[in-house]
């Protein structure tokens, strides 16, 4: 009999997903997986899809990146999983395998790119069918709502880490699902780590320095140290210039995020000094391969409140309003 699944649907740009039943559900294609989605976590990317800031998306698509599944089938061509198989689903869902990005090794830059969740399918429903190339095997010791938000919060922090080169000292501005993880990875990689929230959010800046952070402050406020580096996970273009300002000479900014509002303009003095901007775009296989590897050998506590599927409204909204620590989880 061929399987049926319920899923979150998008409807249109700023209205609210809306809980379809689907059917057939489709049986994996060449090189491709089915799974049963034990897990998948709210990012603020999907925000971003669902308020419309990201642009044509799939018609009808099921929002979700952050995919831990179970394999129910495998496709021709498939060797690196097996059925009943833990494996998790990134952003990053398939490359053209032929550009100079590909071949370079740079696929997160693809031009044909498809992305899971916005241009695929994704994991906001009960199952999902997945290229296995763009698929991880999972750490053992990580329940499937914790692994969950290690597929881009994870991935995204620890490519931003990377981006800001040999830092010492690192200050990550807007402190959601993506820093309270590359907080602790910092910290084993002896960075040191200063937290900005938004002004006002004292619970933020306790829970920042619970995690490792050796200073949290508002991001109106000037750090107590010069920074060899800043990362901006929050959408704000306006943090730009504000952490410009808190980098050293040589120093860095890294924006993380796949969308930010419009930066302002800013006097080149801020610039100047060859500090440098630039940006983190999806992610590589490798950086898959690195940080799941560095995942196992440590273990990151990884903060989650679970949604049920039908909720995942209920999830944005207080993705939006900045009332989750740490990350939302949806658990069909």
């Amino acid at each position: 009999m061929a399987l049926k699944m319920r899923a979150m649907v998008f409807v249109g740009a700023g209205r609210p997903l809306e809980l379809h039943d689907r059917a057939p559900v489709r049986s994996p294609g060449d090189r491709e997986v089915l799974l049963r989605v034990r897990a998948c976590g709210v990012c603020r990317t999907d925000l971003h899809v669902v308020d419309g800031d990201l642009k044509q998306p799939k018609p009808d698509v099921v929002p979700g990146h952050e995919i831990v599944g179970i394999v129910e089938a495998v496709g021709s061509g498939v060797h690196d999983f097996a059925v009943g198989d833990r494996v998790g689903v990134p952003w990053l869902g398939w490359t053209c395998g032929t550009c100079r990005y590909c071949l370079n090794g740079h696929e997160n830059l693809c031009n044909s790119a498809r992305f899971t969740g916005y241009t695929l399918d994704g994991g906001y429903a009960e199952y999902v069918v997945a290229d296995a190339g763009y698929c991880f095997k999972l750490p053992a010791g990580y329940s499937d709502a914790e692994a969950a938000p290690l597929l881009c919060a994870g991935l995204i922090g620890y490519r931003a880490l990377k981006m800001a080169g040999d830092a010492k000292t690192i200050g990550m501005y807007g402190f959601g699902a993506a820093a309270h993880i590359a907080v602790q990875a910092a910290g084993y990689r002896g960075q040191t780590t200063l937290a900005f929230t938004r002004p006002g959010d004292d619970k933020g800046q306790a829970f920042a320095r619970s995690l490792g952070a050796a200073w949290a402050g508002s991001s109106d406020q000037k750090p107590p140290e010069e920074l060899d580096a800043a990362i901006i996970f929050a959408p704000v273009g306006a943090l730009v210039p504000a952490a410009l300002t808190a980098i050293r000479k040589g120093g860095s900014v890294v924006c993380a995020g796949i969308h930010m509002s419009d930066i302002p303009s800013f006097s080149y003095d801020l610039l100047w000094g060859e500090r440098s901007v630039r940006s983190v775009a999806n992610l590589t296989r490798a950086d898959g391969d690195e940080f799941f590897a560095f995942a196992s050998k440590i273990r990151i506590q990884v903060s989650v409140t679970t949604f049920p599927l039908s909720a995942a409204n209920t999830a944005l909204r207080l993705l939006r309003e900045g009332a989750i620590e740490g990350a939302a989880v949806l658990t069909p």
